[in-house]
């Protein structure tokens, strides 16, 4: 066959000036090899790339935050997700109130039921539902979850609700669990009593597995009974917490060893319009407290409509905070500074109307950590937290933009510096990287000394890499960069059509080498958005996917696992000749030290579809030990994707590595990410 000039999606996109590389003969393949996913042998041997390290020259800490993780509740991320209630519409409150819940046909028959509204008595959870039964029948609601719900069998179920029977009255409560058929698979009473509104509870074990399950509330006997609150969680929740989180997502965020979680969002922060906008005091306290509002991603795509999403706040701020603890990240929490989404209605709160806002920034950091003898601080302690979280960073506003933000944000750090003068303020750059409204805020900012720039990028693989160097020429003395939201978009950004591939995935791992390099610049970075539910999501791509009963990470999910454990404590130069490796030849790469373990650790990017042999020489260090680990990330195929079937389909594979003095070897396959951790003697 005929040998054809094939270049690959990440190479027909490359800087022009690396065109003569693409044209060198070891790039020439087969088409039929790309067609069929592999790669061929160069049609000579090639040359080792030659690179340095010089392990001795320490070009800069690594921040102890650098890479962590940003949630928001999107794509069914907190109610039907993280959060482990499985009942939808547990207090009435959504717009319609019975949204989620089946009434029987012939209910007026059997009995019947009206929600009552005491927006008066009990404004922030003013439904319940009242059951009225006309003589000794059973009546019956069933609730249908979030895209069902996921019951395993052995596991034991709690059930609760609140409820107070009416004068004379003596109904019973039989609760079901019903497998995807419909079938019992569960089932326990509950006999309230009494007049006045109490709280019951009861536990039953699942007897068989179900992924749309559902729960059966049914009522026998005569007279009124009033119900609110009704709940069902699994016992084995994160740290067996009632009110608590799904465990194997917990774990997931907890294996990639977070540096930080911002929180609560982003786009939620702000609202479709203020009163709208997520208010942290609505979350706290007791969750029959705690006011649901409309979630803004349920009616901001069309084509992903979503109008049963709602915010209970059973994940709540206090629950932010305790999971941010329990993996080891640092808080930090975005608050809304005044502004509704500008991409929606653009609402505003006038300047001398601010207070409010800005109260609640300094009453955030008091929950956080003041002393349990403040107001705040008695609350957290009253919720099982007397130590306090060591709030140490808050974000003002969310992608906001225009001379609006500026003159906000400079009230806002004026009023927090005065009182915390030690707490770091996040600030919006914008939504995007680049363009007028960048270039803006960019320049206003920076003159006015902020802590810390929140860049967001939201594009193409292409732009990842040839944007890896984007950090290597920032001012080393303005403020600090926070890579705050990113990913690669397989094909276009907001279309629903973008995939967690392997070329998204290796195209980050690129980019990402860019920012590890310069973490003198760049403290902070985190993928997003986080998660993602397979059959209620808006938006795409998403770091993690999960059904009712199981969950994956994506090729990108790996990515930031390898370089969240593979941070090190100290950037160390790599060159090629004089200049950094971002992207010529294809390769891209950083190292750092790791003081803790006393070892060097090499990140290499290869996106090209050919070998790329490479010799990395160390320079100040006595010596290298001999054998040393490589942990390869990498697929035949650029369109490659996890599942939930198969959920490590890409992704890490561990093998030690021969070492031959102070030069290390090794072959980067074609579409790979290599992380190689080697013992120095300095």
């Amino acid at each position: 066959m005929d040998k054809l000039l094939v270049l690959t999606g990440f190479e027909q996109s490359g800087a022009r000036k690396n065109w003569n590389n693409y044209m060198k003969p070891q790039r020439i393949i087969t088409a039929l090899s790309l067609l069929m996913g592999v790669y061929t042998t160069p049609l000579a041997a090639q040359q080792p790339l030659n690179f340095t390290v010089k392990a001795g020259e320490i070009k800069t800490p690594v921040s102890p935050n650098m890479w962590g993780i940003f949630f928001e509740d999107i794509n069914l991320s907190a109610d039907g997700g993280i959060y482990a209630e499985l009942v939808k519409n547990r207090s009435f409150e959504f717009s319609t109130p019975l949204m989620g819940w089946s009434v029987p046909r012939n209910a007026v028959a059997s009995g019947q039921i009206v929600v009552v509204n005491r927006q008066e008595d009990h404004p922030s959870n003013p439904r319940f539902a009242r059951i009225t039964m006309p003589a000794t029948r059973s009546f019956e609601i069933v609730n249908e979850g979030f895209r069902g719900m996921g019951i395993k069998s052995g596991e034991q179920y709690n059930f609760s609700l609140y409820a107070r029977q009416q004068e004379g009255a003596a109904v019973k409560l039989t609760v079901t669990l019903l497998d995807d058929a419909g079938k019992e698979i569960g089932s326990t009473t509950v006999s309230p009593a009494g007049s006045s509104w109490q709280q019951y509870k009861a536990s039953f074990t699942a007897a068989a597995t179900a992924s749309k399950g559902k729960l059966k509330v049914t009522f026998s006997g005569n007279g009124v009974i009033d119900v609110d609150m009704i709940s069902l969680f699994p016992q084995h929740t994160w740290k067996e917490r009632s009110n608590g989180l799904r465990t194997d997502l917990v774990q997931l965020l907890a294996d990639l060893h977070p540096g930080f979680l911002r929180f609560p969002g982003g786009c939620i922060v702000e609202g479709r319009e203020l009163v709208n906008r997520y208010q942290w005091k609505k979350t706290v306290g007791d969750v029959n407290d705690r006011e649901l509002i409309i979630n803004r991603w349920n009616n901001e795509f069309p084509h992903r409509a979503t109008p049963d999403y709602f915010q209970s706040f059973g994940l709540g701020f206090f629950e932010y905070f305790q999971l941010s603890e329990d993996i080891g990240a640092s808080p930090l929490p975005i608050l809304n500074c005044g502004m509704a989404c500008q991409f929606n209605s653009g609402e505003v709160v006038a300047v001398n109307e601010l207070d409010p806002y800005i109260q609640d920034a300094l009453d955030l950091i008091e929950f956080a950590n003041g002393d349990v003898t403040s107001k705040w601080g008695a609350l957290r302690a009253k919720m099982g937290h007397p130590a306090p979280f060591n709030l140490k960073m808050m974000g003002v506003g969310n992608e906001q933009w225009g001379p609006q933000y500026v003159e906000r944000y400079a009230i806002f750090s004026k009023a927090i510096k005065s009182k915390y003068p030690d707490i770091k303020l996040i600030n919006s750059l914008g939504p995007g990287p680049d363009g007028d409204r960048f270039t803006f805020l960019n320049d206003t900012l920076r003159k006015l000394n902020a802590d810390i720039l929140d860049e967001h990028y939201y594009s193409s693989p292409e732009w990842f890499l040839s944007n890896a160097a984007r950090y290597d020429s920032y001012d080393r003395k303005g403020p600090k960069i926070f890579a705050g939201e990113y990913a690669a978009h397989s094909k276009g950004v907001g279309n629903g059509d973008n995939k967690n591939n392997w070329q998204s995935a290796l195209a980050e791992a690129a980019f990402m080498t860019g920012l590890e390099r310069n973490t003198d610049v760049v403290v902070m970075a985190s993928y997003a958005p986080l998660l993602a539910h397979v059959d209620g999501w808006q938006w795409t791509p998403d770091l993690i996917w999960f059904d009712n009963l199981r969950s994956y990470g994506t090729p990108n999910y790996y990515v930031q696992k390898l370089y969240a454990n593979n941070k090190g404590t100290a950037v160390v130069p790599m060159l090629k000749g004089n200049q950094v490796i971002s992207g010529q030849d294809s390769v891209y790469a950083s190292t750092v030290v790791d003081d803790a373990t006393g070892e060097l650790v090499i990140k290499l990017v290869n996106t090209s579809a050919t070998v790329k042999p490479v010799a990395v020489a160390v320079q100040g260090v006595k010596s290298i030990a001999a054998n040393g680990k490589l942990t390869t990330l990498r697929s035949n195929d650029l369109q490659g994707l996890n599942s939930l079937d198969r959920p490590t389909g890409i992704s890490p594979e561990e093998k030690d590595i021969n070492i031959k003095g102070k030069t290390i070897r090794t072959d980067i396959a074609p579409w790979s990410f290599y992380v190689i951790r080697a013992k120095i003697n300095k």
